[in-house]
This record gives C-alpha cells, sequence and structure tokens, in this order.
C-alpha cells in the first residue's frame, strides 16, 4: 500500500512474517531487544512485555542491511481472532529510531494488515493505540471504538478496520 499519505520508505525493508515457533533465536533477541527499548526505556514504561499471546502470535519484522549488518527497524505481532479479541489483534508496533521518519512505520502497517487479512480473511482488525497516534492508524482505515482509556500509564484507544 503506497499512497501520499502512505509513501514507500526510503530504506529497502525484507519483511518477515511467521508464528513464534519458526522464528530462530536471532530474530527473537532482535525483536524482544526492539521492544524493550522502545516500549521499555524510550517511553519510560515499566511492564510486562514480554506474555503468553507472543507464543500464539505471528510476528512480523522488518530487516534493513545497515552498514553491511542485517539489522531490525520495523516490528509488530498478530494475535488471531479468538485469542485475545473476538477480531484480529494487531499491536506492539514499532520502529526502531535508527528508522523513524523514513515512512517505514506506514510501510510496517500496509504488510501487517495485508498478512493479517491474508491469514485471517474475513474478520476485523483491532488495536490498542496510543492516542497521539490516532491520525496515523485512520489513514489506514481504522475508526476509534472506545474513549481514550490509560493502558501502563499512556492514553490510549480502541479502534477497529
Amino acid at each position: 500500500m503506497t499512497t501520499e499519505a502512505n509513501p514507500a520508505p526510503l530504506m529497502a525493508i525484507d519483511w518477515q512474517w511467521a508464528p513464534f515457533e519458526a522464528l530462530d533465536g536471532v530474530a527473537v533477541h532482535a525483536m524482544l531487544g526492539a521492544r524493550q527499548q522502545v516500549f521499555v526505556l524510550e517511553q519510560h514504561c515499566l511492564y510486562a512485555d514480554i506474555d503468553a499471546l507472543d507464543l500464539r502470535a505471528y510476528h512480523l519484522l522488518g530487516w534493513c542491511t545497515i552498514s553491511g549488518v542485517k539489522t531490525l527497524v520495523a516490528y509488530l505481532r498478530c494475535i488471531a481472532p479468538g485469542d485475545h479479541y473476538a477480531d484480529i489483534a494487531i499491536g506492539r508496533v514499532l520502529t526502531t529510531a535508527i528508522a523513524r521518519g523514513q515512512g517505514v512505520g506506514a510501510a510496517l502497517m500496509a504488510e501487517g494488515i495485508r498478512q493479517a487479512e491474508a491469514c485471517f480473511p474475513g474478520h476485523r482488525i483491532r488495536i490498542s493505540a496510543q492516542a497521539h497516534l490516532e491520525r496515523f492508524y485512520g489513514a489506514f482505515g481504522f475508526e476509534r471504538v472506545s474513549n481514550i482509556y490509560l493502558e501502563d500509564d499512556i492514553p490510549h484507544m480502541a479502534m477497529l478496520r
């Protein structure tokens, strides 16, 4: 999905979509490290990031080669309908600091939606979005379906596509 609102990323990204058990140790280490860096350290939010949903989720990892090194620059997880919500759940959406401002987040969401809809056709997608990202997710067809609530002391809202 490349549109004016969602331009192609400036980085060449190699997407990896896999259930947890298909990920190797390097991928798991990279994804957990990125989640810790973004959600715990950068956002100053102490919470239990690793949970049982990881084991049942599909994981989308976006890799780039930077200075000759394969580097994780984007990540999200997708949970099957019925495992967390009645709908597909997309969460833990992130881009790493090195990739921000280059369209990688939009490319990640477009690829995540494409993969989720291919895996679980006919289901809606639910996200718990940080409130300041309502417009970003709205560009992908998500609509707000809740009041703002605090999740780990950060304002969030439920959104559906």
